[in-house]
């Protein structure tokens, strides 16, 4: 039977973890086993750059947390080294950990969620093929800004041909 004090501690872990699963637009589970501890620091400077939280659980702590956060069909998936990004953008920890998998055969993405909506391994690989927001709406821009160049062009040489009559 476990001491009363680490009982506590870890009910109090399980509450944090259940908070930041609450509190995120997304996540995503990975298995980190076999990286190198100059790779984990690199990957870690930029998940935190990209303002998302990444830490090492112990699966049990996260399948009680992942309960209480109404995620339970992620469990199935805690096994092994198990460790937890999450993240105010829908795609940041998607794309930043897809591109990290692709680049190491020993690192590999388990499932994620964005809001209640849950994705496999192969969904999560999906989501981080999406550009980010900021790339997306740039692209938007300069879709529009082409036929809006052309309008102008159009319209003043319209303007210098009845100036020219």
């Amino acid at each position: 039977m476990p001491n009363a004090n680490i009982l506590e501690q870890k009910k109090k872990k399980v509450e944090e973890i259940t908070e930041q699963l609450k509190s995120a637009v997304s996540g995503v589970l990975v298995d980190y086993s076999g990286i190198t501890v100059e790779d984990d620091t690199k990957l870690r400077k930029e998940l935190r750059e990209a303002g998302v939280k990444y830490a090492v659980e112990k699966n049990t702590l996260l399948r009680f947390a992942m309960q209480n956060a109404g995620l339970d069909g992620l469990t199935d998936v805690l096994s092994g080294a198990t460790a937890i990004a999450t993240s105010d953008d829908e795609t940041a920890a998607a794309r930043i950990l897809g591109k990290y998998a692709e680049d190491h055969d020993n690192f590999t993405l388990k499932a994620g969620f964005i809001g209640t909506e849950l994705y496999d391994a192969e969904g999560v690989k999906a989501l981080s093929k999406i550009p980010s927001k900021e790339t997306l709406l740039a692209q938007l821009v300069g879709s529009l800004q082409g036929p809006i160049q052309k309008l102008a062009a159009t319209l003043q040489a319209v303007a210098d041909k009845e100036e020219a009559a």
